[in-house]
């Protein structure tokens, strides 16, 4: 199986998907926030391994906090994602956190900043 192929990409939808509820839903660990969202999963081909790239709102050691509770819930998670989908193997996750969305934010701020500074110095200008 390719790694681009349509099954690979449907597995990887569903994994995603259903590690969000579990997550979301049945983890009652307390270290992991409650903003914690899963952003993509990769399951290798041989269904042996799965990364999932999670993010977390909040800061730094909220970050960490989750990440070990996620880690130390490993086991749980893959019962209830072999319960819930029905693969020949069933995959080994970890864990990785995802920076993008925070990149993002702080590149959106940083924009922001050098527009309104522009502004000012063009309002500045003008007098």
């Amino acid at each position: 199986m390719r790694k681009n192929s349509v099954k690979n990409t449907r597995i990887n939808g569903e994994v995603q998907r259903v590690l969000a509820e579990i997550i979301r839903g049945e983890i009652k660990d307390p270290r992991i926030s409650p903003w914690t969202s899963v952003v993509a999963v990769e399951v290798a081909p041989d269904l042996k391994s799965c990364k999932a790239w999670i993010s977390v709102l909040g800061g730094e050691e909220v970050r960490e906090s989750t990440l070990q509770g996620l880690r130390s819930a490993e086991g749980f998670i893959k019962k209830q994602l072999a319960k819930i989908i029905n693969l020949r193997n069933t995959p080994e996750i970890t864990f990785v956190m995802d920076q993008s969305i925070e990149y993002g934010i702080n590149m959106s701020r940083k924009i922001d900043e050098v527009i309104a500074k522009d502004n000012e110095n063009s309002r500045d200008g003008e007098e």
